[in-house]
């Protein structure tokens, strides 16, 4: 858990110093994004979801971060405004709060928590919930918030059809009764590998704490959706559930209870959608996450 953190916290701070440092020129941060959605994460879903074993019972651990990412529409588009907020703003807080850190951050610290038993449910949580809905409904919705002029069905299809973690996934579910060649397996392993570390890098490098002051309100009303909101929501309807196994219960819950997503902030970004408080969460959120998520898994125990 300490190695977690500990890289999670160095890559990011190595961002910011990259930017301190006047090395890296204005807009490096998005090659790295580029990076991260085009490479990276594409090899890390080939290679996850090709490997993925699903059972029917962890469908209800799969449906959480879907509900909670359609839960956040509503929510922020009806508390935004009251702040202020333009729909940029909003559709940034939808997609970082509206999605977990369930990977970079969900899967070791289920690891470390819950051990070996807990970690099937992470990655089912993980791989059919928060990439599924990233790929996919996040896609869609980040496409038509940053677009000059309203896109078409067409458009939308054609959109998601073409982002490259959404390809990515296709293929690797076409392709699950056969087995990668070794060579493969270890290309996508190593390229996936790479994400955590370019992510977060790329986080700090447009990381300015400077700035929070104005931004405050919006970073608490999302971070109070994503680490407090949501993990209590999703504790009380696991609770409430008859049949659930507690290890799919603690799993799913301490998933739920993960900081912002890393790529959802770099999709914001990329569609211009406030990248300056999409980053920010993550920024904010992810550390507070390493203190509120074990403490939601406490009380629900």
């Amino acid at each position: 858990m300490g190695n977690v953190i500990g890289l999670l916290g160095a890559c990011m701070v190595l961002g910011v110093l990259a930017r301190h440092s006047g090395k890296f020129p204005e807009g490096s941060a998005g090659a790295f994004n580029t990076f991260v959605l085009y490479v990276a994460l594409p090899a890390l879903v080939l290679r996850a979801m090709h490997q993925l074993v699903f059972v029917p019972e962890l469908l209800v651990a799969a449906s959480v971060p879907w509900l909670y990412y359609l839960g956040a529409g509503p929510f922020f588009r009806l508390l935004g405004p009251r702040l202020g907020l333009s729909k940029p703003s909003i559709m940034a807080l939808v997609l970082t709060a509206g999605l977990g850190n369930t990977a970079f951050v969900g899967l070791p610290m289920a690891e470390a928590l819950l051990g070996a038993k807990g970690l099937p449910v992470a990655v089912v949580v993980d791989q059919l919930g928060s990439f599924l809905v990233l790929s996919s409904l996040a896609t869609v919705a980040a496409a038509r918030a940053g677009a000059d002029t309203p896109l078409s069905l067409r458009q939308l299809a054609r959109k998601v059809a073409t982002f490259p973690p959404f390809l990515a996934l296709v293929v690797a579910l076409a392709t699950r009764p056969w087995a990668y060649p070794v060579w493969l397996d270890g290309v996508l392993e190593r390229l996936g590998a790479l994400l955590t570390p370019l992510a977060l890098f790329a986080i700090g490098l447009q990381l300015r704490l400077s700035g929070i002051k104005p931004r405050l309100p919006a970073v608490a009303l999302g971070l109070s959706y994503k680490l407090l909101l949501v993990p209590a929501l999703t504790a009380a309807g696991l609770l409430a559930l008859p049949g659930l196994a507690p290890t799919v219960v603690q799993a799913t819950l301490l998933q739920a209870a993960m900081g912002p997503m890393v790529s959802a902030a770099i999709l914001a970004a990329e569609h211009d959608l406030d990248p300056d408080l999409a980053v920010l969460m993550v920024g904010v959120g992810v550390p507070l996450s390493f203190a509120t998520a074990p403490l939601m898994l406490m009380l629900a125990r």
